[in-house]
């Protein structure tokens, strides 16, 4: 087996206002759901895959505001961790191109993408194994099936049944396209690099021919939903891989209550993870479901 990286994406401060009031004294990666930050979900994913060696966080948070809790997780999970600031808004690619001397350190044959903004079950060792039973893969997507109102929300995949290569992909249509849904979750080859120096270069040429306006964040922002799944779609380099697990995003204060319910819910099947929930004793209060109460609580 080869080596394998993982990239965790958590955009900003500017990002992230509908998660308001909750986002307001703590960063909304590091809001605490089911007992723990947000981002140590993601961590906790990766680090349960023993092919993953390191571990890139990247957003434009100021590091001062994410160093400590990752130093504290690459001490928990013994894996490396670093968190890349981008110097401005790169978009959900952007600083996958940026930082790409830093992903493609160390030959890794392929890296795992994950939304910081998405919550799951997350099925990495499976997606893992489908992306590299298809060698011609340059992408594979996590998909999950919605409904078709929901549909429209969402990115939406047409496959082909038979060999689950993305045959067409729409960011948020106008217009119903496919119940199957893009989950924010992605592992690339290093081939996609070069796709993404050629959609640098064209942007930075339709930029600099055009009438550049102040904001630059423009020029350089790339996004992995338009400007490359889309063109992927149809050239069978690009896979679905689907699943019927849990997943959800966290876009606002109410999805969080959401999330926090199924986190605790997953905590029950898990061994080493049953201890975050609390157990009725002599006396305490009596507990009803899945509970976590904050050792500080009183």
């Amino acid at each position: 087996m080869g080596v394998v990286k993982a990239v965790i994406l958590i955009a900003g401060p500017q990002k992230g206002t509908r998660f308001r009031p909750l986002s307001l004294d703590v960063p909304k990666p590091l809001f605490p759901v089911a007992g723990i930050p947000i981002l140590q979900h993601h961590i906790e994913a990766c680090a349960s895959v023993k092919e993953i060696k390191e571990i890139l966080v990247l957003g434009f948070y100021p590091a001062h505001e994410m160093s400590s809790f990752i130093q504290n997780m690459e001490t928990e999970h013994g894996v490396r961790i670093r968190y890349l600031q981008e110097y401005a808004p790169l978009g959900t690619a952007g600083g996958i191109y940026h930082f790409r001397d830093q992903i493609r350190a160390g030959n890794p044959d392929s890296f795992i993408v994950m939304n910081g903004d998405v919550c799951a079950d997350f099925p990495l060792t499976g997606m893992l194994n489908f992306h590299r039973s298809h060698e011609n893969a340059v992408a594979t997507m996590m998909g999950t099936e919605a409904t078709r109102q929901q549909s429209l929300n969402f990115g939406c995949i047409v496959e082909d049944k038979s060999t689950h290569s993305i045959l067409h992909y729409v960011e948020k249509p106008e217009t119903y396209v496919s119940t199957l849904i893009n989950c924010g979750v992605y592992i690339f080859s290093q081939q996609i690099f070069t796709m993404l120096q050629k959609i640098f270069e064209e942007k930075q040429s339709e930029w600099y021919t055009g009438m550049p306006d102040q904001d630059t964040s423009k020029r350089d922002a790339i996004w992995l939903e338009k400007d490359l799944m889309v063109p992927l779609a149809g050239t069978n380099k690009a896979y679905v891989f689907q699943t019927t697990n849990w997943w959800s995003q966290i876009k606002t204060a109410g999805s969080a209550i959401y999330a926090n319910r199924h986190y605790l819910s997953l905590y029950t099947k898990e061994d080493n993870k049953k201890d975050r929930l609390t157990v009725n004793t002599e006396s305490g209060p009596t507990i009803h479901g899945d509970v976590f109460i904050h050792p500080t609580a009183k």
